[in-house]
């Protein structure tokens, strides 16, 4: 779903179909409260804001001509970048043309290549992007006595998984973790009991996964149906993080160990996260989106409140001097400060490692606190230690 900002507005990409609508959907929320309680204020710069949003399907082809539309015919001030990679690498080129500022919501490495200096990048992964989303997954192996020798990786081929996959190799190397399986599977695989199969067969001591969402719920099932147990297991596996998919898969998840951008612990409670996140749970049922918000609701909410701060300290919507300030600033957000660096992304970057466990079955309300998951990195989040090995917690 692509959606403006209309004072004449912003624009950003959403799905409301396709593999990856779960998670968008719940951005989508995210933004439409923030627009609610800007408007209720006076909207910014004496205007109203209103937010137009149009269906992509999860498709990265329909991207560039969207907003080429978008800012040609509609004629919006401002833009807001996409959820996932594979969305808003085919929009920079258009950003890059139009001299746009362009804060995305989730997209891995996504300015590697273009160095677009108006380019901000809402997810926490630090400057050190590919690496981010597993650094604490080997961090944790590494310190296990005795230590894992050896490690599988698989991933999609696709651009996010490959990305974390180049960085899950760096990271290996760092910890001196020996890789003895380096194999990705075509986007549309359905049967992953053949991966897993082949993963067993090379006996690794831990097996590091970059997936998407279906891919993601499809190997958790596997591994639970061949009773495989490696030592650890997970990484940076996209879907996880989605309350349907941790009620869908109840029981299988226990033990994995994965990525998360945030979860309700009380240091990552932040000024106005508890309020944010009674309102969006509140409509939630009735947007038809994910009951919790933790992934992308709140992100959702905290990109544009960015945007939003940028334009009210400006006095202005020219996109060179919202860059200047929105890259000098560290912005107070309810996902905690945020301060952009090198390439646009995060200055410092927080991603999380989760263990879950002694989850019962799909109920919500097992999901709602920190009772079946632990913060294992970074350090001064840390809410537990990990169960291993993976066996431990099954």
């Amino acid at each position: 779903m692509l959606a403006r900002l209309k004072w004449r507005g912003a624009v950003a990409s959403f799905f409301a179909a396709g593999p990856l609508a779960a998670n968008g959907k719940q951005a989508l929320l995210g933004m439409k409260i923030w627009e609610e309680e800007i408007n209720a204020k006076g909207g910014l710069l004496g205007r109203p804001v209103k937010l137009v949003y149009y269906d992509d399907q999860s498709n990265p082809s329909t991207v560039p001509g969207i907003y080429t539309k978008l800012i040609d015919v509609d004629k919006v001030d401002l833009v807001l970048g996409p959820y996932a990679t594979a969305q808003a690498a085919p929009a920079m080129p258009v950003i890059m043309q139009k001299g746009k500022v362009f804060i995305i919501l989730f997209g891995l490495d996504v300015n590697h290549e273009f160095n677009y200096p108006k380019f901000f990048a809402m997810i926490p992964t630090g400057p050190d992007t590919k690496p981010s989303f597993t650094d604490g997954f080997f961090e944790v192996a590494a310190a296990q006595n005795p230590k894992p020798q050896t490690v599988a990786l698989v991933a999609a081929d696709q651009e996010f998984s490959r990305n974390a996959c180049d960085g899950a190799r760096d990271n290996a190397k760092k910890t001196n973790i020996k890789v003895i399986y380096d194999k990705t599977y075509p986007p549309s695989t359905a049967d992953f009991t053949p991966i897993v199969r082949a993963i067993q067969a090379a006996n690794p001591d831990i097996v590091t996964i970059c997936s998407y969402p279906l891919d993601s719920v499809g190997m958790v099932k596997a591994v639970n149906e061949l009773n495989y147990r490696p030592k650890m297991i997970g990484g940076a596996m996209v879907g996880l993080q989605a309350t349907v998919f941790k009620r869908q898969l109840g029981p299988l998840l226990n033990g994995w160990v994965n990525y998360e951008t945030w979860v309700p612990a009380k240091a990552l409670t932040f000024d106005g996260t508890e309020a944010f996140l009674k309102q969006y749970q509140a409509r939630a049922g009735a947007e038809g989106v994910d009951p919790l918000g933790y992934y992308l609701g709140t992100w959702g909410y905290a990109y544009i409140q960015i945007l939003g701060e940028a334009v009210q300290a400006t006095k202005s919507l020219d996109d060179n001097k919202l860059a200047d300030y929105i890259g000098k600033t560290t912005f107070k957000t309810i996902m905690g400060d945020v301060k952009f660096g090198k390439g646009g992304e995060w200055a410092q970057g927080r991603m999380l490692q989760v263990q879950y466990h002694d989850i019962k079955s799909g109920d919500l309300e097992q999901f709602r606190g920190m009772d079946t998951q632990t913060v294992l990195t970074p350090p001064q989040y840390k809410t537990g230690n990990v169960i291993y090995p993976y066996e431990k917690a099954k």
